[in-house]
Formats: C-alpha cells, structure tokens, sequence
C-alpha cells in the first residue's frame, strides 16, 4: 500500500474528525466509487474531511509520506480525477453544507456541497444561482472549471458570481482569494480549474429566481439539420431570458414522453424561460419551434427552478459507464451540422448524447482576461458523451464518441471548457483550453503551487515551458 506503514495511519486518524478509509475496509468499494463507473482506481487512502483542519492534517500526511494527492467534492469527473492510484484522496463529500443570507443575496457553500443543496436553500429566498443542470454535481469542480447552465445567458457563468473562495495550500496554509485578497489566486480559481489548492469553501452571489418556464421539444433526427440551421440562428438573437440547449438523443422511456416515441432517435431542446410565464405568454414565445419543422412532441409547464436542476437526475444516476470529449463554438457552420446530424443518426446506446449549451448573453459581458475562463467570445459548449449501464459497451460508446469528436473539431474554436476535457486528452489540449491566459495560469500556480503538488487534474505545471 505505497509503502504506508500502520503507525502513520494511526497517526492520521488521531489528527482528523473525520474517517480514514484504506482496501482494508469493508466500506472502501463504496467510498471510491464515483459518478461515472467507467473508472476504476484504487487509492491507498481515503480521508473524509469534515472540515479545513482536516484537509490540513492530510496534507500534511502527504507531504510526510510522499504519496500524491487528489480532491474529491461531488465526483462527477467524467476522466476520474478525483481519484488517484496508491495515492490519498481528501474526500469533501461530508463538507455539505450552504448558509443563504438573504439581505445581502449572498450564499457560503461548503466545498463538498452538491448543486441541489445550493438550489434548495437558496430556492427558499427566491433566489439562485447559475450552475450546471444535474444537482448532483460537486459544486467545487464545477465552480474550479467556470460552469455553465441554464442560467448562463441570464446571470453568466457560475464563477461570475464567485465573491470569495477560502483555499488550503499545498503547505497547510489557509488563504482568502478574493478581489481584494489574493486577487491573483481568485483570478486563477475562476476557471483553472483544482490547480491551486483545496477550496474547502465558496462565497457566492445570489440572483432572483424561483418558479422558470421550462418546455422540452423534439423533432425527428432526419430533420436535425433544419432544426439545427434555425436554433443557430434562433437563439443568439433571443432575448436573455430565454434560453435552451441543443440535443441529440434517444428518448427516454419515461414522462413527459409519449409512448410512441420511447427509444427514437431525436434531435431537441430543452427550454428555460426566466420571463414572464403567463402560460399563454409561455405558448407564444415559443411557438417558433414550428418553424424549422413540424415537432414530435413539444411540451411546456411552469416548474420551480430545483425541479428543473433535478430533471435528469434519475435518468442518469450514478454508476452508468461514461465517455465525454467537448468544444468550444463561436458558429454552427453548415458542415458541423452535417456532422451532428450523421452521428445523431449513428447513437449507439439509450443514453449516449451530445450537447449545445449557450455561453453568450450575460457571459460575454465579462473580458476573457478578467477571470482564467478564456473563451468567452464562444456562443455554445459542447460536450458528445457515450453513456450506457453495460461495461460491456464501453468501447462501442467511447469509439462513438471519439469518432464524433474527431469530425466535429475541425469545425471548432479548438479548445474545450476544461471540465468537459476527456482523459489523457493531453497537455496541449489543456493550454488550448486556456489560450492567452496560459502562461498567466502558470505564473499564479508557481506562485501558490510551485512544486505541483495538486497535479491530479487537467495539470497546469508551474512553467510556461
């Protein structure tokens, strides 16, 4: 086991409130578990922080033992990052906690805490902010990556409204990033993903929202290139309380979905209106999904926002086999859609699919210095993910997906938002997600991290070279 001997590990225990998990433990399978169960790795020790002391004090053991580190909050990594063999994982999960301030519209998360449990309580006050759209994931890595959802026209991106962050550093050391403390580490926080150090919490800005618009149309896929020329066009030009993402999909045997078309291959968008939602108002705006062709099935209802952010939960639950690659796009040309609309045609599972998230309106009105996000000229993300239960079909929904992306990217802006950054993509991969804000990234990593001690991630290193 690393070469850990019992004494350290008592050790350990006796430092922490939390619990130190090793193989030996009957819990241990469980505990490494993660959301995509395509990945298999095997730590040499797992320490549940209940809070900042403890991520110190493992820290601490691992500067000690020599083993390298990884940080776990709600381990949606798609390329398992959380998790390191024979190595330690600080595990967050226990850190679940949010306090809502409604005079001030502000929220402190824990840095274990998941999107429903800020969308719960700050649901509560009226208010909200913009994150991804399962609340299951790890509000920490999203943040860490920049975030996006259906918010994200509306309000920006999720690190747009980050206020402050407090952060455990490779040495023990706790810091306060912020824009005016440390304001080049909260500079790098805000997109650079878990390079820095362990950000046990975050204080974000909240924003109104309460009860959204939501509507969900499909359209056969013959006619996904019709429907794709119109929303490219469609969308940028909507208002900002308005907005939907673009699928390609198999619909899912469940409601809201007519029985007829369980299981066809759709393309679609799923809607999100944060105007006026009179229901007749609602109708109007998006009568307009009749233009590009006569839909499959439309369907529109008022919901409150944690019901939205919950919609695709137990259609994708833990433990499903995941393969996803991304990109960032400032247009769909024409050739891109014929892409999509091949591999529309070609989905190989139930659940493998591929998104266009919108990252225009409130998003763009923050310079791409201004935090380490650096594509913030692009109009959508994309992210094409193989997904299926059965290990059986791994290599089928990762050569789908591979094959998908490789004849997708000529057509992009050639970086990807780094959470949608797929394993072993490389290190020019990660220096085209950051592109100009690169070598300012690896000024602020030598500055907080100058031996590259957090390295289990999309790496930053502490030089240019």
């Amino acid at each position: 086991m690393s070469g850990i001997d019992a004494p350290a590990l008592d050790s350990l225990r006796a430092a922490l409130r939390g619990r130190v998990v090793t193989p030996q433990d009957a819990e241990y399978d469980k505990t490494r578990s993660l959301y995509n169960a395509m990945i298999d790795r095997r730590p040499a020790v797992i320490v549940q922080c209940l809070g900042a002391a403890d991520v110190r004090a493992g820290l601490a053991f691992a500067q000690e033992t020599g083993v390298d580190v990884a940080v776990r909050g709600g381990g949606h990594s798609g390329p398992g990052l959380c998790l390191i063999d024979d190595g330690l994982t600080l595990d967050l999960s226990p850190m679940r906690w949010v306090r809502v301030d409604p005079d001030t519209e502000t929220a402190q998360v824990g840095g274990g805490s998941l999107l429903g449990d800020v969308d719960h309580e700050a649901h509560a006050f009226g208010l909200g902010m913009p994150t991804g759209i399962m609340s299951t994931t790890g509000v920490g890595g999203l943040t860490l990556g920049g975030g996006h959802g259906h918010l994200t026209r509306k309000y920006g991106l999720t690190i747009d409204s980050l206020i402050a962050a407090d952060v455990v550093l490779a040495d023990g050391s706790v810091v306060t990033a912020s824009e005016k403390e440390n304001p080049d580490l909260f500079w790098g926080l805000r997109g650079g993903g878990g390079n820095f150090g362990v950000v046990t919490s975050f204080t974000y800005r909240l924003h109104p929202v309460h009860t959204v618009g939501v509507a969900v149309t499909v359209w056969p896929i013959d006619r996904a290139a019709e429907v794709l020329r119109w929303y490219r066009d469609f969308l940028p030009a909507a208002p900002e309380d308005l907005t939907g993402f673009f699928a390609v999909l198999a619909v899912p045997p469940a409601p809201p979905f007519p029985e007829p078309i369980h299981g066809q291959k759709m393309c679609a968008v799923i809607w999100c209106c944060t105007g006026d939602l009179e229901a007749d108002r609602l109708e109007e705006t998006l009568s307009v999904v009749n233009d590009p062709a006569p839909p499959a099935f439309h369907f529109t209802t008022p919901m409150p926002y944690p019901a939205l952010q919950s919609m695709f939960d137990e259609l994708m639950p833990k433990g499903l086999q995941w393969y996803w690659r991304g990109d960032f796009f400032d247009g769909i040309s024409d050739d891109a859609v014929a892409v999509h609309e091949r591999y529309g045609q070609g989905i190989p599972t139930g659940l493998s699919t591929m998104h266009l998230y919108p990252v225009d309106g409130a998003a763009h009105r923050v310079g791409p210095e201004e935090t380490s996000w650096a594509y913030r000229d692009a109009v959508w993300s994309g992210i094409i993910a193989g997904i299926d239960p059965d290990p059986a079909n791994a290599d089928l929904i990762r050569q789908w997906c591979v094959d998908y992306w490789t004849d997708l990217h000529p057509h992009s802006m050639g970086g990807s938002y780094v959470n949608f950054l797929g394993e072993a993509e490389g290190p020019e991969r990660v220096r085209a997600t950051y592109r100009g804000n690169y070598d300012r990234l690896t000024t602020v990593k030598r500055a907080y991290d100058p031996d590259n001690f957090f390295h289990a991630n999309q790496n930053i290193p502490s030089s240019a070279a």
